[in-house]
């Protein structure tokens, strides 16, 4: 196979991974970085094309990512993007097997996540109470974020309709475009009818459309503005510095700690697997035996 042709099956590869598997752009992005990685190591081998894309290639492939101290997160991405190419290339003819399905690959390493505690929560969402339009977003944002544990990129894909303030619900397209429905209480809702009604409005543009958090020309907010958001409440009010995700980390935290069951916390947070919201019973366990350790006179 020439190097065009493989130019060509990498680039239905791209379209296979957004089109048919709808993944996310960033998923897309390190995917094809990978297959990239991947025929590089078959080049430099003296590999043509793919023809020489066995099983021994593969594993001496993720070999020379680990030897260069590559984390287990990373391979295990790899390993996992590796099957999927070479499913891909089967599936089309590009390959007279799949050497993938003899690829096995370590479970990624998890670290507890960074939370804060329900008083650092407090002091973090505490309001100025001003009318300024930047300050009403900022907070409705910070509110929303902690009341929901939504992702960043479903808060910045909310549209206006999607708030139903009487049952206090966000309608949320997640992670493969499911959509689930997401409860908030009365402290969000005031800070989404505050800045729906004093805010949002002077920042309406022509062309703004139904974006339920604009920036300030009007459009719909992006994700990086909304890290800068975090940040700064964080860092001005003295609390731990944390990313959005640590705010929704801390959002299932607390919900566990108050009594919330694992099945409840993983619907809200929109997990596909229960396995993934379990790391948050880690937290509240790490939090149990710290209170203990300082409060018990034998511990």
């Amino acid at each position: 196979m020439e190097v065009s042709v493989v130019g060509e099956v990498v680039a239905e590869f791209e379209r296979y991974l957004r089109v048919e598997r709808d993944l996310s752009p960033h998923t897309v992005r390190a995917y094809l970085g990978d297959v990239g990685s991947l025929i590089g190591h078959l080049e430099g081998a003296g590999v043509e094309g793919l023809s020489g894309l066995d099983i021994g290639m593969l594993r001496e492939w993720l070999g020379d990512q680990h030897g260069a101290g590559k984390a287990r997160a990373t391979l295990a991405r790899r390993a996992a993007c590796a099957r999927a190419f070479t499913a891909f290339c089967h599936r089309r003819g590009w390959l007279d097997d799949d050497p993938g399905l003899l690829l096995g690959s370590a479970k990624a390493g998890r670290s507890l996540p960074s939370v804060l505690d329900q008083d650092e929560a407090r002091a973090a969402l505490d309001s100025a109470g001003t009318d300024d339009p930047k300050e009403l977003r900022d907070q409705a944002v910070l509110e929303l974020l902690y009341a929901t544990g939504i992702r960043v990129s479903e808060l910045c894909g909310l549209d206006v309709d999607d708030v139903d303030r009487e049952r206090r619900t966000l309608r949320v397209l997640g992670k493969g475009r499911k959509e689930r429905v997401v409860p908030f209480g009365l402290p969000a809702l005031r800070a989404l009818d505050a800045w729906c009604v004093r805010g949002r409005p002077l920042w309406i543009r022509e062309g703004t459309g139904p974006a339920l958090f604009l920036g300030i020309r009007g459009g719909r907010l992006d994700q990086g503005t909304v890290r800068r958001v975090v940040h700064a409440r964080l860092t001005d009010t003295g609390v731990t510095d944390l990313s959005p995700h640590g705010l929704r980390h801390t959002a299932a935290t607390h919900l566990l700690e108050g009594g919330a069951d694992l099945r409840s916390v993983q619907e809200i947070l929109g997990h596909a697997s229960l396995g993934t919201t379990q790391i948050y019973t880690h937290v509240s366990i790490e939090r149990l035996h710290t209170a203990y350790r300082q409060a018990h006179p034998r511990a």
